[in-house]
């Protein structure tokens, strides 16, 4: 299976998993259609699902006319189905989704939005973890509590450490600022940005990082309870003001 990383918006991405032996695809996240379908129609790709991790605008804006056009079946979580435009099947947590050459088992990860998900494509030791897990960040709390979201991280944290992460935006450098701030003696983290800056001046995405890297560099995965958690989360919404970056 190949996976095509999709630039949108200003700093989304959106995922296409390839089944090479026909060309069937699905796409992950698409914020909006237009490049999606310009890969699409440039690699004859044939689009047949769509999943979504959960309702932001900036993950499902290319949901309609992406099914329109393709005529593409959307995918996304039973309890956000009211949200979720357009969708046709919904899934329930630790339910498995098995179609055409493509398999994941769906897991609730609450914190970011009440209905998050990830999809963990077990057969190729993929995890897409929207807005939830970041590399070296994570995700902001709107609908959610701390607990929630520390509880999705331990879960995610249990994956095989060779699980690659996709996550839903290039923060990953402005992320490593505030890692580096408050843990500025992880050498895995000195090591893990020069490789960053190495990709990005290449006109590379950061993007997978495995969870081996997220334990060893990510401070929100390094948290040991709930309360360190908490603070980290707080300094990090004012360190986003602060540094307008």
């Amino acid at each position: 299976m190949k996976i095509e990383i999709i630039k949108c918006l200003q700093d989304n991405y959106s995922y296409l998993l390839i089944e090479k032996e026909n060309n069937y695809a699905c796409v992950i996240d698409p914020s909006e259609s237009g490049p999606i379908i310009k890969y699409i129609e440039n690699n004859n790709i044939k689009l047949k699902f769509i999943l979504n991790t959960h309702h932001h605008f900036d993950h499902v804006g290319g949901n309609k006319h992406l099914k329109k056009k393709y005529n593409s079946k959307v995918i996304g979580f039973k309890k956000d189905k009211d949200r979720i435009p357009e969708i046709d099947i919904c899934l329930d947590d630790k339910e498995i989704w098995k179609n055409e050459k493509f398999e994941a088992k769906v897991y609730h990860i609450p914190g970011h939005t009440s209905g998050h998900i990830c999809y963990h494509f077990f057969n190729q030791n993929i995890l897409f973890t929207g807005d939830t897990l970041f590399s070296l960040g994570c995700g902001k709390i709107f609908e959610g509590t701390y607990e929630q979201m520390f509880s999705s991280l331990q879960l995610i944290k249990s994956f095989p450490k060779d699980t690659k992460i996709y996550c839903g935006h290039e923060y990953t450098l402005k992320n490593s600022n505030f890692c580096l701030k408050y843990d500025k003696n992880n050498s895995a983290l000195k090591e893990k940005i020069l490789s960053i800056k190495e990709n990005l001046k290449k006109g590379l995405p950061s993007i997978p990082s495995t969870l081996q890297d997220e334990l060893n560099c990510n401070i929100f995965l390094r948290s040991k309870d709930i309360e360190t958690f908490s603070k980290l989360r707080d300094l990090k919404d004012n360190f986003w003001l602060i540094h307008l970056d």
